[in-house]
C-alpha cells in the first residue's frame, strides 16, 4: 500500500518583496544568492541538490515543442490554473529546492506577487525537456522531488529516446503511476486534465535550410 500525498493549498497572499522562502537558514541562504548573482547569458539557474547549478538554456528548436505543449493543454485546464513555459523559478522550500519547470500548469493567483519566485504549492502539472546538459537531473533530481512535493502530474519529454513519460498518483515515495509513450503517440492525461494528448512533431529537430 502506497501513501498518497494530500495536495496542499496553494498560497494566495502575496509574499512582501523582502521575503525569502521558509526552509532552513542554508537554503534561505542560496535562494538570496540565486535571485542576487549574474547569471551568464544562455544559461538559467536552478537549486538542485543543496547547491546553485546553471545550465544552458534550450535549443532554438525547443520553443515550437513547449508552444505546442501548452497550446494542447490549455483547452483542458481547470478553472483558476494557468499554463505558461518558464522564465519563473518555483520554490519548493521542504526539499530545499527551486526549479523553473519547461512548462508549467499553476494556480493564477500564485502570480499575484511582486517577487521573482512563484509558491511551488501552485503547481499542478510540470514538463520538462530534457537536454543533453540536464536529462540525468530531470530524471534522477526533479522526478521525486516533484512527486514528494505532491505535484500531479509531471510530464519528462525524453528528448534523446523521443519519448514521453507521464508521471502521475504522487506519494512519499515518488509518483505511483508511469506510462511512457513514443513521440507521435496519443498520450492519456491523468486527473486533473483527463484528456488525450497529441505528441506529434515532438521529436522533430530543427527544420532543413531552404535552397536558394
Amino acid at each position: 500500500m502506497t501513501e498518497t500525498l494530500e495536495r496542499p493549498t496553494a498560497r494566495t497572499t502575496p509574499m512582501t518583496p523582502t521575503e525569502t522562502p521558509e526552509g532552513p537558514p542554508r537554503y534561505q541562504a542560496l535562494f538570496r544568492t540565486l535571485l542576487t548573482m549574474e547569471v551568464p547569458e544562455g544559461y538559467r539557474a536552478e537549486i538542485i541538490g543543496g547547491n546553485i547549478v546553471m545550465s544552458p538554456w534550450s535549443k532554438g528548436y525547443y520553443l515550437r515543442v513547449m508552444r505546442s505543449l501548452r497550446t494542447r493543454i490549455e483547452p483542458h485546464l481547470p478553472p483558476g490554473l494557468v499554463v505558461d513555459s518558464s522564465p519563473y523559478l518555483f520554490a519548493l522550500p521542504g526539499q530545499e529546492r527551486a526549479y523553473g519547470p519547461d512548462v508549467f500548469v499553476a494556480d493564477e493567483q500564485a502570480f499575484d506577487t511582486e517577487e521573482r519566485c512563484i509558491d511551488g504549492e501552485s503547481l499542478t502539472l510540470v514538463a520538462e525537456l530534457t537536454p543533453d546538459s540536464t536529462r540525468r537531473v530531470d530524471w534522477t533530481d526533479k522526478l521525486p522531488v516533484y512527486a514528494k512535493a505532491g505535484i500531479p502530474v509531471y510530464l519528462l519529454l525524453d528528448m534523446q529516446e523521443n519519448a514521453l513519460s507521464v508521471f502521475s498518483t504522487p506519494t512519499a515515495l515518488g509518483y505511483a503511476e508511469r506510462k511512457t509513450y513514443r513521440f507521435g503517440e496519443k498520450a492519456v492525461m491523468p486527473p486533473p486534465f483527463d484528456f488525450e494528448l497529441e505528441t506529434d512533431g515532438f521529436g522533430q529537430g530543427p527544420a532543413p535550410e531552404k535552397e536558394s
